[in-house]
């Protein structure tokens, strides 16, 4: 399978504890670091990373929930609060600490006798090949190898995707924004001695504090912005200097401290930038090639897409330890288990970008009258509730051999 960030390691646990050899294979060199916080909510998400043995660990990372932000004008008066509810979720975590704990975590079964993953760091797919028993994949710096199945876990840029469904543009809309993240600098973190966000149409810039990653103490500061863009940008994905350049690009001119806050962009060695977008695949499989996650129904923000990813991968293992000899059918009964949930999850996600950066000043108005309304802010809590509680999981499959020869490898990237 592609990908170890989050699908891709849930998945090859699930892999493994029904008798799999899965092998994951990671563009990056390493898992990867930054990112901003994922939640999970309601009762599905939570049952299945208690069923996982990781909830535990998950919430000993947690962030602490997300907390209150204050809307403010240029000169720092507050407008407006954004309960902690909207962004924290039952359990919120660093992504780069949920990848970490779900690598670690995937190698476990191991310890009771049965297949470990194998990773594969530092490469990617350059062609699949359907075979009469499996499929044939070669690879960037690697030798060829044939696979039984493959499963793209690889995100919302998905190479599985492209290399055996068709071009990106076939699946992905673009909803009109992106959004970036990056960690402050010690010399700015007066900028985030509160969480408040400053609005002007078409943009936002938020800052806040975050706790740093597992492995050092203490918080950070973090810059989170979203911005209006009807025409999709233009540059190589990993360019690390064209993306901060279309930020600073789009914030130029702006009031309140945005100034010294994008000056600290300039300098970050990490940074999230990606286009709000939504993932629509008319068929999650063909033939032995199957997807998860944000590679077959993602939604950049607020669409509930790390939920959906570990809940995906839970389900997709089960109904192959199911049918071991039949994964067309096991494809077949994932997707309708999922689709509609998942569907729903994406149209909750669909208006994020207008609801932090309304493309008008009366927009602006009229969100941060709604949310000094108690009786609009709970009617909007409760829609995002009723989202989490969509979906309830059968009872788990049983843990049991399949009727795959040792050694045999079920996804790459």
């Amino acid at each position: 399978m592609s990908g170890a960030s989050v699908a891709g390691p849930a998945l090859a646990y699930w892999l493994c504890r029904h008798g799999y050899r899965p092998t994951v294979v990671e563009v990056a060199p390493a898992l990867r670091g930054g990112g901003f916080a994922v939640d999970f909510r309601g009762a599905a998400h939570l049952t299945v990373l208690e069923r996982m043995g990781i909830l535990d660990e998950v919430r000993r990372h947690s962030t602490g929930g997300g907390s209150a932000m204050s809307f403010i004008d240029d000169q720092g008066r507050q407008l407006a609060t954004l309960p902690p509810e909207f962004a924290g979720g039952d359990v919120e975590i660093l992504r780069s600490d949920l990848s970490r704990i779900l690598y670690h975590h995937s190698l476990t079964p191991a310890a009771d006798g049965r297949p470990a993953p194998e990773y594969v760091f530092d490469d990617t797919l350059t062609s699949l090949t359907p075979t009469p028993d499996g499929v044939h994949a070669t690879f960037a710096r690697t030798q060829p190898r044939t696979f039984d199945l493959v499963i793209g876990a690889d995100g919302l840029h998905s190479t599985v995707r492209r290399l055996a469904f068709g071009p990106e543009q076939d699946f992905v809309s673009h909803l009109g924004y992106y959004v970036a993240a990056w960690d402050l600098p010690e010399s700015a973190r007066d900028l985030a001695a509160r969480s408040v966000g400053y609005s002007e149409p078409g943009r936002v810039a938020t800052v806040g504090r975050t706790p740093r990653r597992s492995t050092e103490p203490g918080y950070t500061g973090e810059a989170f912005c979203v911005f209006a863009s009807e025409e999709e940008l233009t540059h190589d994905r990993r360019d690390l200097s064209a993306h901060k350049k279309a930020i600073a690009r789009a914030y130029e001119g702006a009031g309140w401290r945005t100034p010294e806050l994008i000056d600290t962009l300039w300098a970050a060695d990490e940074l999230y930038f990606d286009s709000l977008s939504r993932v629509d695949v008319p068929c999650w499989s063909t033939g032995r090639i199957a997807l998860l996650g944000d590679a077959a129904y993602g939604a950049t923000l607020g669409g509930m897409g790390t939920g959906s990813a570990i809940i995906g991968a839970y389900v997709l293992a089960g109904e192959l330890a199911a049918s071991p000899d039949d994964h067309s059918a096991a494809f077949t009964r994932y997707e309708s288990r999922l689709r509609r949930y998942v569907t729903q999850c994406q149209e909750g996600g669909r208006g994020t970008g207008e609801f932090l950066a309304p493309t008008t000043q009366e927009a602006i108005d009229a969100r941060n009258a709604a949310l000094n309304d108690p009786a609009a802010r709970t009617a909007m809590l409760q829609q995002g509730h009723a989202l989490s509680t969509a979906l309830t999981l059968d009872t788990p499959t049983p843990d049991r051999p399949t009727s795959h020869a040792p050694g045999t490898a079920i996804g790459t990237a």
